[in-house]
């Protein structure tokens, strides 16, 4: 699906994905849309977007951003309250939800706040559609393994968001709503890789939960790149997942000490944790099929799922502790994207934003 003249609403827009994909449609990678709005309810951060790429015209060595003033609209708002969702989703032909609260401590000491903007913003946005006749074309929602047979207030919450938009297809025809979920992004904010970086900086020690815990591993633009195949390939309900690498904790860990004389400290689990991720349940993977780079999770609904010749692509759940990357791989992921610790000019690469 191209975005050529297409007006496309970010709600979250200003967070680490939502800056990301900012960056790679204003790049004319799916052609050039005739306006960005970027809906979030933090000033500041929207104030510093704004500074950052008009100070900065060149955000890579390749892309350019043409008439970015004029392509790019600031809206402060909240995912939480219908009449602003309602007023930035009027004149959207497309709508990728990236809001969220996604800390699973956070999530578990604060559950409701996390029904507020995981459940009910995704509710205002169907219910913004359906109730005013609003012509949007397509609506991604962006979920996360620990939505797969959750046992968190995060994931618990991301697991409805996916239900609240699959079942709106049925009382809004003339929209599509299609989901992604993947593992842990690399360097987003908040994540375990700026938290290594900054521990080994500061001469140790690392904190890891426990030598088990395993994590898939993709960076911002492969989750962007999920994105994007969604928006092309997925049909009304369908819910995309990145075949992704994974790594135990401890290596991760590992191969960004290096030969530093760094210590690592066990903290065990915190609130909600899961050891190893999930990204398709057993439940699932009878109606997972394969396309392309990615598995494609039918949906659970009858009256969508409709008949399909696409062989079953899983027999069994697809975890992160399936396929663990050994060392060598692992650094090799790490210096494709980048994401080492460089002791003379402190962070080194692309700590995504």
């Amino acid at each position: 699906m191209k975005l050529t003249g297409k007006v496309v609403l970010i709600t979250g827009g200003t967070g680490s994905l939502g800056k990301v994909l900012t960056r790679r449609i204003l790049a004319n990678e799916l052609g050039k849309p005739e306006k960005i709005i970027i809906f979030s309810r933090d000033e500041a951060k929207q104030h510093e977007m704004r500074l950052e790429y008009r100070n900065r015209r060149v955000a890579t060595d390749e892309i350019i951003y043409d008439n970015f003033d004029q392509i790019v609209e600031y809206r402060i708002g909240d995912v939480r309250d219908f009449h602003s969702v309602a007023s930035a989703v009027k004149d959207a032909d497309i709508v990728f939800n990236t809001a969220a609260l996604k800390q699973v401590p956070s999530c578990e000491y604060f559950p409701f706040e996390a029904v507020l903007t995981n459940i009910v913003g995704p509710q205002n946005i169907v219910r913004a559609i359906r109730e005013n006749g609003y012509k949007v074309n397509t609506v991604v929602g962006i979920s996360t393994d620990k939505a797969c047979k959750p046992v968190n207030v995060m994931g618990m919450t991301k697991a409805i968001q996916e239900r609240v938009f699959i079942t709106a297809n049925l009382r809004i025809p003339q929209t599509r709503f299609i989901c992604v979920r993947y593992g842990n992004v690399l360097a987003s904010r908040g994540s375990v890789i700026p938290l290594f970086h900054s521990q080994i900086l500061a001469g140790g020690p690392v904190t890891v939960t426990t030598e088990l815990m395993t994590r898939f591993l993709l960076s911002l633009d492969e989750a962007v790149d999920t994105i994007f195949a969604a928006l092309h390939g997925a049909k009304k309900g369908e819910t995309y997942i990145p075949r992704a690498p994974a790594a135990k904790v401890t290596a991760l860990a590992k191969a960004l000490i290096g030969d530093r004389p760094i210590k690592t400290v066990l903290t065990g689990i915190r609130p909600g944790e899961k050891v190893d991720e999930i990204l398709v349940s057993d439940e699932e993977s009878h109606r997972t099929v394969k396309r392309g780079k990615y598995y494609v999770i039918k949906p659970i609904l009858p009256e969508l799922a409709g008949k399909s010749n696409e062989p079953r692509a899983l027999q069994k759940e697809f975890s992160s502790n399936d396929t663990l990357m050994d060392m060598s791989e692992l650094q090799k992921l790490l210096n494709k994207k980048r994401l080492h610790v460089d002791d003379a000019n402190g962070l080194e690469g692309e700590l995504l934003r």
